[in-house]
This record gives C-alpha cells, sequence and structure tokens, in this order.
C-alpha cells in the first residue's frame, strides 16, 4: 500500500475515533462516523457535503456527536454526477418510504445513501463505509422493511435498484455502473 494511503487511512481512523469518543444519540454513530472520516480524508465517492446541504451535514453530526468541535467541515470539492437528480430522488423516495421512523438521523442516511449508488464501486465502497456488514447494519437499522426483502443476502446497490424496477414494473434491470465493475460476476452470477 502507498504510504499516502496508509497516512490517509490513519487520518480516517484518527477522525473516527475522536467522534466515537463523542457518540450519543441513536445507534447510527458508529456508521456515520465511518463514512465522514473515509469522505473528510479523500477516500469513498460520496460528493461535496455528503450530498447533504453543509447546514444538514452539520445538524447530523450535531445530533450523533454533539460534543465535537470540529471546525470548519472539510469538503473534497466532487460535485454530484450530473443529470442524475431524478434517480437520486426514487432512492431516496424508495428508501423513505421504508424506514424505520426512530431517528432524525433517517432522513439525512437515505439521502447520502442514495447518492452513492451514484459510485463506481460496491455501494458500502462508495460509502466510504469500512465493510459491507457496516451497510448491512445501516439498512437494517433505518430501513428495516427495505432491508428484510433482502432475503437472499443481495448486494445492496443491485438490490435497491431491483427494488426501483419492480416498483415500475421493469422485469430487467441493471445497477448503474455494473460493467466497470471487476466483481460482475459475482454480482451477476447464481445467487445461491
Amino acid at each position: 500500500m502507498a504510504a499516502a494511503a496508509i497516512r490517509r487511512e490513519d487520518e480516517a481512523e484518527r477522525l473516527y475515533a475522536y467522534l466515537m469518543a463523542a457518540a450519543a444519540g441513536d445507534g447510527n454513530h458508529h456508521v456515520v462516523a465511518s463514512l465522514y472520516a473515509t469522505w473528510a480524508t479523500g477516500g469513498g465517492a460520496l460528493p461535496d457535503w455528503l450530498g447533504l446541504t453543509p447546514a444538514t451535514l452539520r445538524e447530523m453530526l450535531t445530533e450523533l456527536f454533539p460534543t465535537t468541535r470540529l471546525g470548519r467541515v472539510p469538503n473534497p470539492g466532487r460535485p454530484p454526477p450530473p443529470g442524475r437528480d431524478d434517480e437520486v430522488e426514487d432512492l431516496v423516495h424508495l428508501l423513505l418510504a421504508h424506514r424505520a421512523g426512530v431517528s432524525p438521523t433517517e432522513v439525512g442516511l437515505a439521502r447520502i445513501v442514495a447518492v452513492a449508488c451514484l459510485g463506481d464501486d460496491h455501494l458500502w465502497q462508495d460509502l466510504g463505509l469500512w465493510s459491507r456488514a457496516d451497510l448491512s447494519e445501516l439498512m437494517q437499522r433505518n430501513f428495516p422493511a427495505l432491508a428484510a426483502r433482502n432475503v437472499r443476502d443481495m448486494k445492496w446497490k443491485r438490490f435497491l435498484y431491483k427494488q426501483l424496477c419492480e416498483t415500475e414494473g421493469l422485469r430487467v434491470c441493471r445497477a448503474p455502473s455494473c460493467d466497470a465493475c471487476g466483481d460482475h460476476h459475482v454480482c451477476f452470477g447464481p445467487e445461491e
């Protein structure tokens, strides 16, 4: 691993530890600290402000980590892909239709997940999470009715797009950017 990548991981781990030391709230602190720390140090695929407004991001961080003093929130300067706003809104609508209704952070997380679906890698990596299990935890905690539908443990991005297609009555549906993925055979092979 290159020295720069190791330094970025070390910075992300320090920021994660700082946030977790101040964790409070609704149980989303681990996944938000992970994705925020990755994003703030240049990793993942999330655009500016995690796809939220700066004020919404600040509110989420204050809700989950009330004693932190982050100062100016860094912004890697990655605009969202142009021309895909309708797609993001469809995904947000799908997620919010299945939200748990127990935390105000569910709304922000729905938008973050939807925007991350526009990335080119596995959803957990595009989010900047540290494992697929973290994404499963996020989905089960915040969108339990939707997560319960994923009975065959389908990859999350593929699953979300399949749900959108079924809502629209489409029988053939592809998740975005799958042709470029090195794991294409894993996601599109037999489900067993």
